[in-house]
């Protein structure tokens, strides 16, 4: 009896580039181990603070000829099925051709309840190796919570609660997480 060899249905970032360019402008769409999944839409708890996260990350950005961005997916050469796509990237190199960036130095990722298992898993791997990335925060949305991975040499991981201020020395300065929470309702 002959068996049929099983073909590996995994898309690249390149097969998925040409994919998604077909798809409606208003479907958001990321690849995650080779599968395209579909996000929903944020709710106002999550647009709410991605908002005081790129006000707050923003003013540091500008100030060092920066930018923090919504919406860019995230590429790494050490993983070609993987994009990405976090609720707001820093990065500080010249404009981009098109919506995918290989030099951010800080991503953050809103944590949705939809998404949690893959905001804190495979993203996390995923994120902790793109070269120029040196802080990447995950924050809840029900409690002040942001928890912190930064790298120097190797990467540590932090968690900062409602009193705390997060270095941020990518961009000179520091973040309060009063600040990221600021008109946010528990």
């Amino acid at each position: 009896m002959a068996l049929a060899a099983r073909r590996d249905a995994r898309m690249s970032v390149a097969e998925y580039q040409v994919w998604v360019e077909s798809r409606p402008d208003e479907e958001r769409w990321e690849l995650l181990d080779g599968e395209p999944v579909l996000t929903s839409p944020p709710r106002e708890r999550h647009q709410r603070l991605v908002y005081n996260l790129l006000r707050r990350v923003g003013d540091l950005a500008d100030a060092r000829g920066c930018e923090a961005l919504p919406g860019l997916a995230i590429l790494s050469e050490a993983m070609d099925d993987f994009a990405p796509i976090p609720d707001v990237v820093v990065r500080c190199g010249p404009p981009l051709p098109s919506g995918y960036a290989r030099d951010p130095v800080l991503i953050a990722e809103v944590l949705s309840p939809s998404t949690m298992a893959n905001d804190r898993g495979r993203k996390v791997d995923f994120y902790l190796t793109v070269p120029s990335l040196r802080t990447f925060l995950i924050v809840y949305q029900n409690e002040r919570r942001i928890e912190v991975w930064q790298r120097d040499r190797d990467w540590e991981m932090q968690v900062f609660g409602p009193a705390d201020r997060i270095a941020l020395p990518e961009l000179d300065g520091d973040l309060a997480v009063s600040d990221i929470y600021a008109r946010v309702v528990f």
